[in-house]
């Protein structure tokens, strides 16, 4: 029986996954996270960061391992804190503040502004993704939905000025949802990171600079997306939004479209 599509991707990316094992990362997509602060230099002056959709945990080790080495080069700055959010319950990590909790619910906002004493977030990262379904305009919509969620708690714990980054799935009606994220963050950006397949449509939107309207009042109404583009919302043409993609990565590392010969030593 020859290898399905999803044996072909699993070969594909077993270089990346065999590298996590080696350095003691949960899972591959850490490396998701690191060639984006590559590209971004998300990192600098961070000591706050929320992680949302946490489990396995792997992005909450990259943000403990890269914010204790800002606070080792600065110690005189105030130590990091970190928390990770998920509705399961996680292994725990040391420096990490674990919350069991959903994203959709105020609780969990005022719960994760209790941990930072009353402050709010400098950074909040999202890979989260749904069980796929194969049908692709359903699984778009899902995650949309799911980084909309995202995107409501974090205009609850995110201070002005801070960083979001979200995995976001490219599909024909993504004009919406960078509309969406532009109204609250300037800069908004589309990045591939090096470790994710090129075959895939998963990608991770890069929002900085978080500056909400003027009189916003941050709610947990989930704001479906509306597909219906009328005199209000004219999102196509002229009128629809584009931001910038970007490739971020090493170019000379592994390339998660290929497979690899598999090295072994004889002792």
């Amino acid at each position: 029986m020859g290898k399905s599509s999803k044996d072909k991707r699993d070969v594909a990316s077993i270089n990346y996954y065999r590298l996590a094992k080696e350095q003691g990362w949960r899972a591959r997509s850490a490396f998701k996270l690191m060639q984006l602060d590559e590209e971004f230099n998300l990192f600098e002056g961070i000591h706050r960061a929320v992680d949302l959709c946490a489990a396995p945990g792997s992005w909450s080790q990259v943000l403990s391992k890269r914010l204790s080495e800002n606070h080792a080069s600065n110690p005189q700055e105030e130590p990091p804190k970190i928390v990770a959010v998920d509705l399961q319950a996680m292994a725990p990590l040391p420096g990490v503040i674990q919350l069991q909790g959903d994203i959709t619910k105020v609780s969990t906002a005022e719960q994760i502004i209790s941990y930072f004493e009353g402050k709010l977030s400098d950074i909040v990262v999202c890979d989260g993704a749904p069980d796929v379904t194969g049908l692709h305009d359903m699984d778009e919509y899902i995650q949309a939905q799911l980084l909309l969620a995202a995107l409501n708690i974090t205009t609850h714990v995110l201070r002005p000025g801070g960083t979001f980054i979200a995995k976001i799935f490219r599909g024909k009606d993504i004009t919406l949802l960078y509309s969406q994220l532009k109204v609250f963050f300037p800069v908004v950006t589309c990045s591939k990171p090096r470790s994710s397949r090129n075959s895939s449509i998963e990608s991770f939107i890069v929002c900085q600079n978080y500056s909400p309207p003027e009189g916003y009042v941050p709610t947990m109404a989930n704001p479906l997306l509306d597909f219906h583009y009328s005199g209000d919302n004219q999102l196509t043409g002229p009128n629809r939004t584009i931001v910038p993609f970007i490739a971020c990565g090493d170019l000379s590392g592994y390339d998660s479209d290929m497979t690899y010969a598999l090295e072994v030593s004889i002792i």
